[in-house]
C-alpha cells in the first residue's frame, strides 16, 4: 500500500471515529448537565418542587437532583460541598454561611408562613393569632406537643417562638414536649397520630393528606412570617461545585418567569408560596 493511500485510509477512519464518538461525547455532557439541590422538606413535601422544577429544565437543559433535608442539614451539605446551591428558610444561618465564604450571595425568593396545628377541640385553648401567647399557655398546661428537633428552618423558627413566649426550651421543657429528630411530614403524622400540637410552614400542611382530627389553631401573627432564599456554593471553597450551572438556576427563580411559576402554584385555589425576590 502507497502512502497516500495509506494516508487516506487513516484520515477516513479518523473520520469515522470522530462521528461515532461525538454522539457519546453529546450523551456524557447531556448527562452532566444537572446540579444537585440541598433544600429544606418544605419546598419538596409541599409538592413546589414537582411544580416547579421541570419548569427550569424545560428552559434550560439542566436537570435537578434534589437532597429535602432540614435547612440546618441543608448549609451542612453546602459547607462540605455536597452540593451546588441551597433553598432554604433560615435567614440568620443563611446570612452566617455566606459571611463564613461558604456561599456567593443570599437572594430571596418567596415566602409563606408558619402555622400552629393542634387538635379541633383545641384542648389547651390556644386557638387565636398570637403564637407566643399560645406557647406560653401550651407550656403551662402540659400539653402534647411535636418538635422536629431537626435544626432545620422550621425548628429554628419555633424555638424562637418559645423564646418570645418566655420558655427557655434548652433549660426545661414543657411536660409535653416532645422531639421527633424528623422532616415536616414525619412531625405531621406523629402529632395526628398522637392529637398534639406542632408548628408547621403552610405550604407543607395544604398538601398534607393524613390530617385525622388536625387543624389549624393559630395563624396571622407576624412573627409567624417565613422567608426562603436560594444560596450558589462558594466554588473558591469547592472547585467541583458547578457555579455556572448553579447560578442559573439562581437567576431563573428571581426572574420573572421563575416568579411567576412560584405564584401559580395552587392546592384548592390556595397559593402556597408568595414570589418576592424583586421587594
Amino acid at each position: 500500500m502507497n502512502s497516500r493511500k495509506r494516508s487516506t485510509l487513516l484520515a477516513l477512519a479518523g473520520v469515522l471515529a470522530g462521528a461515532l464518538l461525538a454522539p457519546i461525547a453529546q450523551v456524557a455532557h447531556a448527562q452532566d448537565r444537572f446540579i444537585v439541590l440541598a433544600s429544606t422538606t418544605s419546598t419538596e413535601q409541599s409538592g413546589l418542587f414537582k411544580h416547579l422544577l421541570p419548569q427550569f429544565t424545560k428552559a434550560t437543559g439542566t436537570e435537578v437532583r434534589v437532597v429535602a433535608v432540614g435547612t440546618g442539614q441543608a448549609l451542612d451539605l453546602g459547607r462540605r460541598g455536597d452540593a451546588d446551591a441551597l433553598f432554604v428558610h433560615d435567614q440568620p444561618a443563611e446570612e452566617k454561611f455566606v459571611a463564613e465564604g461558604f456561599g456567593l450571595v443570599r437572594r430571596p425568593v418567596m415566602y409563606n408562613d408558619f402555622v400552629l396545628i393542634g387538635p379541633k377541640s383545641d384542648p389547651a385553648g390556644v386557638r387565636g393569632n398570637d403564637i407566643a401567647a399560645a406557647l406560653k399557655r401550651l407550656g403551662a398546661t402540659g400539653g402534647a406537643f411535636v418538635s422536629r428537633g431537626d435544626k432545620s428552618g422550621t425548628h429554628s423558627a419555633e424555638l424562637r417562638q418559645w423564646k418570645l413566649a418566655g420558655i427557655d426550651i434548652a433549660a426545661a421543657r414543657p411536660a409535653g414536649y416532645k422531639e421527633c429528630g424528623c422532616g415536616m411530614g414525619q412531625a405531621l403524622n406523629i402529632a395526628a397520630s398522637t392529637n398534639a400540637y406542632v408548628l408547621s410552614d403552610r405550604g407543607t400542611w395544604l398538601n398534607f393528606k393524613n390530617r385525622g382530627d388536625l387543624g389549624i389553631v393559630v395563624e396571622g401573627d407576624r412573627q409567624l412570617f417565613n422567608q426562603y432564599g436560594v444560596i450558589v456554593v462558594n466554588p473558591a471553597k469547592h472547585p467541583h461545585v458547578k457555579k455556572d450551572l448553579a447560578q442559573a438556576f439562581s437567576d431563573w427563580v428571581v426572574s420573572s418567569d421563575g416568579q411567576a411559576v412560584i405564584a401559580s402554584y395552587k392546592i384548592g385555589g390556595e397559593q402556597l408560596f408568595f414570589p418576592n425576590a424583586n421587594q
